[in-house]
């Protein structure tokens, strides 16, 4: 195979480079910020980009694409290139998000639980008061759509003796998981339980399927947590339900709009917890990711087939 270009839409540090040449030492890495990618995309064989990025306007000048890998597990934004030349492959960063994101779901949850969405508020204004307080033990946390992140989520629950259900498109065996339940009943499971964890990808089907009538379904005693997508949720029928006392409260750390405008509703809110789309950072990020692009880059380059490699049709 003659040598190949990657360009790499993010800044790497000396080490992470160190990590890719090692394993392909023929090839030739470029790395660039955004906005200049346009520059340097004829030149590439390979592009590494974060699903958010919109590259369809330089794509004409990509004549040698073969292959576009995402740092990011959404690919939203990297799906039409592959979708007009079935050519081009497409693979993403999925199984990296799993232990940060599984961490802050659990952090959400315990904050509500302990009451300290109110004590935070409280300490501000030098208020010593006391609210009622629950615990994790034995409630039960669903988990809509069931992958590597929703995995390590049902792990860790189970550790806090959660009982856990969750939704998947293929039924199969889970170690950690109570009760599954194909996608047609969300409704059913939804009634069951105190956390609903949405962990899903942003697709036509997935598009606001959280709306009013969802949130009818649950418990009144329910929270909801989203660390998906924000066009998962019809965001004022959410606003609705938590100002009509439909669910009991919830976390969001994405949104239909970012960052959130200044006057959403749900800023205000005392039974709501506001994240700005971190859920999955961590130090350890790049380090993961990285290392996961070095061993496809190295599947690539023996001829074998590549991880996570995404159904352009189905989008994930």
């Amino acid at each position: 195979m003659a040598a190949l270009t990657i360009l790499i839409l993010n800044k790497l540090s000396a080490r992470h480079r160190e990590v890719l040449e090692r394993t392909a030492p023929d090839c030739r890495i470029l790395s660039c910020e955004w906005e200049d990618a346009a520059k340097y995309l004829p030149e590439a064989d390979i592009l590494v980009a974060w699903g958010w990025m919109d590259i369809q306007p330089m794509l004409k000048n990509g004549h040698q694409l073969k292959w576009i890998h995402a740092l990011s597990a959404g690919v939203e934004n990297l799906l039409a290139p592959v979708q007009e030349d079935n050519s081009i492959l497409l693979t993403n960063s999925k199984g990296i998000h799993g232990i940060p994101v599984s961490e802050h779901v659990l952090s959400l949850m315990l904050a509500f639980t302990r009451g300290l969405n109110i004590f935070i508020r409280n300490q501000e204004q030098h208020l010593w008061q006391r609210s009622p307080v629950d615990e994790l033990h034995d409630k039960t946390i669903a988990i809509v759509g069931l992958g590597s992140i929703g995995r390590e989520l049902a792990k860790k629950a189970k550790c806090f003796s959660m009982h856990v259900i969750a939704t998947k498109q293929t039924q199969t065996r889970e170690l950690f998981v109570d009760r599954l339940y194909p996608p047609e009943q969300l409704d059913e499971m939804l009634a069951e339980a105190d956390f609903v964890v949405a962990s899903l990808p942003l697709l036509p089907e997935t598009n606001r399927l959280f709306s009013l009538s969802r949130f009818q379904k649950m418990k009144s005693s329910a929270y909801f947590i989203n660390i998906s997508r924000g066009s998962i949720v019809n965001e004022n029928d959410l606003i609705t339900a938590l100002q009509d006392g439909v669910i009991k409260g919830a976390a969001l750390d994405v949104f239909e709009e970012e960052p959130l405008v200044e006057t959403s509703p749900l800023w205000e809110m005392s039974n709501v917890i506001i994240t700005p789309h971190l859920a999955a950072l961590s130090p350890n990020y790049m380090e993961r990711a990285v290392k996961l692009l070095g061993e496809n880059l190295e599947r690539y380059l023996d001829g074998k087939e590549l991880v996570n490699l995404i159904d352009s049709k189905k989008g994930y």
